[in-house]
């Protein structure tokens, strides 16, 4: 999300547990706002995939290979928010317990395994409710409603249904508290990019004016996904028993989203068409949702994480963790 100079040097960001990662193509940097208000960064370089491996540059092949390594590092930098998170609670643990103390800090050594668990199980997670779910809400409809055989009609109502679920998965997690505050952080991070894209200086005041929406956002790019899939799994047929639906859709995930990548690369790109206008307002408007009007100390903290990324004069001073 974001470029500013060469058109293929990306920047990118993503919100994290009380703070923002910013990424450009060699370096990422995340900030975290301390329970003692201090900002932790962590900062370091990288080799991007497309960059070790030129072959891996061919169009729809980039967008899996980008979607992998960003994943990659998302995943470091919610683990690096948390390990913030959770080093102030033990701290406080320890004062609050004395001696005891000892006990929480021994449990911490297992944080890490216990953070690439539950990704792993969100993940799985995220399989069932977006993708088997779905399949099955459908498989049901065709059993009573003989209009489903058709394959046309049967994927686009598995792809309808997996849009429904999507959006009502994400208007419940904007209920809770700590979600939003992560939706503000992402916020912030739009604010920032658009104000670096526009050549602004990077102060709290400058950036405060700018739109939390951008359109190259990682929701913008799953409501893309969403609507490939269905064009893609429409060419699958409906007959097949509900097991065998499931390998031909996973097999196609990485398909789906390289052209996704490239679509929304381009619309992002070439956005002044009127024909593009419309291909981005959804993931704009569904946005109003996943990002939320950051304070000044959220913006902050967004801004910190993107001087570290940048060259000379932007570079901002590291504060150690």
């Amino acid at each position: 999300m974001g470029k500013k100079g060469d058109e293929d040097v990306l920047l990118g960001g993503q919100a994290v547990i009380e703070g923002v990662m910013m990424r450009s193509s060699d370096v990422m940097a995340v900030a975290v706002r301390k329970s003692d208000g201090d900002i932790s960064i962590l900062k370091e370089d990288f080799v991007s995939f497309l960059k070790k491996y030129p072959l891996l540059k061919i169009p729809i092949l980039r967008g899996a290979v980008v979607l992998v390594q960003s994943l990659i590092l998302g995943i470091k930098s919610l683990n690096y928010s948390a390990e913030v998170a959770m080093a102030a609670e033990e701290k406080k643990k320890d004062k609050e317990s004395g001696p005891a103390g000892e006990k929480s800090r021994k449990r911490s050594k297992g944080s890490a395994f216990a953070i690439g668990l539950s990704f792993i199980v969100a993940f799985i997670f995220g399989l069932a409710l977006f993708l088997f779910l779905p399949l099955f809400l459908t498989e049901l409809l065709k059993r009573y409603f003989a209009i489903f055989g058709n394959s046309i009609i049967f994927n686009l109502a598995d792809g309808v249904i997996r849009i429904v679920i999507f959006i009502l998965y994400i208007v419940s997690i904007s209920l809770l508290k700590d979600i939003r505050r992560i939706f503000q952080y992402h916020g912030a991070e739009h604010k920032v990019v658009h104000a670096y894209e526009a050549g602004r200086e990077l102060t709290v005041e400058k950036v405060r004016e700018f739109s939390t929406l951008h359109p190259r956002c990682g929701t913008s790019f799953l409501l893309f996904v969403m609507v490939i899939a269905i064009l893609l799994f429409s060419f699958l047929p409906a007959h097949q028993p509900l097991y065998a639906k499931i390998w031909p859709r996973l097999a196609l995930l990485p398909l789906i989203a390289g052209i996704s990548y490239e679509v929304i690369r381009f619309s992002a790109r070439k956005r002044e068409a009127a024909l593009l206008q419309w291909l981005i307002w959804p993931g704009l408007f569904f946005q109003k949702i996943t990002t939320a009007e950051p304070t000044d100390d959220q913006i902050n903290v967004a801004i910190e994480a993107l001087k570290n990324i940048l060259p000379s004069p932007h570079t901002a001073e590291i504060v150690p963790s």
